[in-house]
């Protein structure tokens, strides 16, 4: 179960101990250029930093990719961390020890992702409950499944398994409970028809509860019972679950990984408890997606020693094993330093799943396969030269391409020219013709390799091609106003009027405001941090958004009063002009009486020399 929720006041204390610029130079080295120093991103590859660490606000912001945010987010970011995780991270570091206030049952909150996780709670014992006291001939379907792949006993107990009805149970058992229907189909438990009636997700399958690190339940599982396509339905994304980031049972493993420095990674729920039964404590599943690079860093936090990726022997597994490969990539070499990953592979014999092996040949015969698990490049190089014939020059020479391209990625590392002898050598290739080769490999660009679910409840329009200059100057003005309220957050207090009155051309700038505003209201004091928190917790890509610059390079020198002031009136007098366009068309639409026609008519007179005297007293900032 999850402990109760971070106090603002410890979250604060928290923050005020911790140093951005000490923690993100653990990583990456910092250059200080006057007041900021600046490194290279620590999510997008780079060679010349342009990533900006403020010492004073404990802000970050990569100019590159325009990612952002303060202390919390960053390992959010980077480490694939809750923000719960990040405090307490931060506390253990500065040695301070929190106590929780405040009892997180999800019913008395007012917090959305904790009402959302009160109903995946209450669905999760729901279904515990059909499938343990239920008896009809489904249920008894789904116990004898379980009980004949060994998942009987205190098995569903200890995992909370289920079994989903469907035909509306789960809604109905919800609805009692006092959910409404937008809140069950925001947790992904529900589906709302065409016909605007909502209906259970899920159905005569046997659910699996997936949980966050903490335990907490976020998502579920199913596997169908009987015929049926896909045989296993895993919830969507949700602003609790993304998949990329979250591994079933590490909750549970956690522990083990920390004690023993290793992880395992395997590629289905029925597995993991497969080999926690056979006291193999420390694997985990990736949910119905490949491995990914968040996933990487959730895991070498907890596993310091050793990341070990077990294929299942079959088609589908060797699928997965080539598309491990994408994880090549400076991480895994000696020049990392202390931020290295050792990222290690193996295909179990035999076209065995985890779960059949451990039952057939038992734990230690599986702790011999981990403990022979190779490198992830030479594993993937194995299997390149493995597809070719060897034994003929035209199986070398298409061995020896396929094999290098293995390599691109770290093309300029001792070790990929280190391995590139090596595939000569096996090729009966000349080395300096292998490394001559290897120079001149291309490598992908950041982000080609992996494609990556970013889930956002609301994100950045898209740049329209088709935008004005005057809509384009506008937006920016939105954005730098945004970024410099929730940088000094006494400018969003001294302009909170316009910040509520504010027409805001995009949505996600007017939730930032929305955001801004209430934080604001409910501590006056509260810091930069704080604001950009609060406003993460609202729209995720906000970090990236608040942590910019303000004012552009020419403007540098223009105090933050007169910079306020200045945008405040450039909006004011654009929602102006917004409201006498809008005036001229209601002259013209048909059915205005001549009265009404003269009122619009003089407000727009009115209107227009206010415009008019405010513009000029509207002087540019240089």
């Amino acid at each position: 179960m999850a402990e109760g929720r971070i106090s603002d006041e410890e979250i604060q204390k928290v923050r005020e101990a911790s140093d951005i610029v000490a923690l993100m130079g653990e990583r990456s080295p910092m250059r200080q250029r006057g007041r900021d120093f600046w490194c290279c991103c620590p999510v997008h590859n780079e060679k010349t930093p342009s990533c900006k660490v403020d010492p004073s606000t404990q802000l970050w912001h990569c100019f590159g990719c325009g990612e952002g945010g303060d202390i919390f987010h960053y390992l959010m970011k980077v480490d694939g961390m809750s923000f719960p995780e990040a405090v307490q991270f931060l506390a253990d570091k500065a040695h301070i020890v929190l106590t929780h206030s405040g009892k997180d049952d999800g019913g008395a909150s007012n917090s959305r992702k904790a009402r959302l996780k009160a109903v995946c709670a209450e669905t999760a014992d729901f279904y515990h409950t059909q499938l343990m006291r239920v008896k009809n001939k489904e249920t008894d379907a789904a116990r004898a499944y379980l009980s004949g792949r060994n998942l009987g006993g205190a098995v569903p107990k200890e995992w909370t398994l289920g079994f989903a009805p469907g035909s509306g149970a789960l809604v109905r058992h919800l609805g009692s409970k006092g959910f409404k229907a937008d809140e069950m189909v925001e947790a992904n438990v529900a589906l709302k028809g065409d016909n605007g009636r909502v209906r259970d997700r899920f159905y005569n399958r046997i659910m699996f509860p997936i949980r966050d690190i903490q335990g907490d339940v976020i998502a579920f599982g199913g596997r169908i019972i009987g015929s049926g396509q896909p045989k296993y339905l895993n919830s969507q994304e949700t602003p609790l679950f993304h998949k990329s980031t979250v591994l079933y049972g590490l909750d549970k493993a956690k522990a083990t990984m920390a004690t023993t420095g290793v992880a395992i990674v395997v590629e289905g729920y029925t597995d993991v408890i497969a080999l926690h039964r056979a006291g193999v404590t420390n694997a985990v599943a990736t949910l119905g997606t490949a491995l990914t690079k968040q996933h990487i860093r959730v895991l070498s936090r907890h596993a310091k020693n050793q990341i070990v990726y077990l294929f299942d022997g079959d088609e589908a597994g060797q699928r997965a094993a080539d598309r491990a490969l994408q994880f090549i990539d400076d991480s895994i070499t000696p020049e990392a330093g202390r931020t290295q990953i050792d990222l290690c592979a193996v295909t179990l014999p035999d076209n065995l799943d985890p779960a059949d092996f451990v039952e057939q040949r038992g734990a230690v015969a599986l702790q011999q396969c981990i403990a022979g698990a190779k490198p992830l490049l030479e594993y993937g190089i194995e299997r390149r030269l493995a597809k070719h014939d060897l034994m003929t020059a035209e199986g070398r020479a298409r061995a020896f391409t396929d094999a290098l391209a293995v390599l691109a990625p770290i093309k300029g590392s001792l070790l990929a020219k280190d391995y590139a002898v090596q595939i000569a050598g096996r090729t009966r290739t000349r080395e300096e013709d292998a490394l001559d080769h290897l120079a001149r490999l291309k490598t992908q660009k950041a982000g080609e390799a992996e494609t990556m679910v970013v889930k956002a409840d609301i994100a950045p329009e898209p740049a329209a091609s088709g935008l004005s200059q005057q809509e384009t100057s506008r937006r920016k003005f939105e954005r730098q106003l945004l970024m410099l309220c929730a940088q000094n957050p006494r400018m969003g207090l001294d302009h909170a009027e316009s910040l509520a009155v504010t027409h805001w051309h995009e949505r996600v700038h007017e939730t930032l405001a929305e955001s801004i505003l209430d934080t604001l209201a409910a501590d006056s004091n509260a810091s930069a941090g704080t604001v950009i928190t609060r406003a993460t917790e609202c729209v995720p890509v906000a970090g990236s958004i608040l942590t910019g610059s303000y004012r552009p390079q020419e403007q540098e020198s223009v105090d933050l009063a007169r910079l306020a002031d200045y945008l405040c009136e450039e909006l004011a007098l654009g929602d102006l002009d917004e409201s006498i366009d809008t005036m001229k068309m209601q002259m013209t639409q048909a059915g205005a009486s001549a009265e009404e026609k003269d009122f619009i008519f003089q407000t727009i007179v009115a209107l227009q020399k206010d415009a008019i005297a405010r513009r000029k007293a509207h002087k540019p900032l240089i």
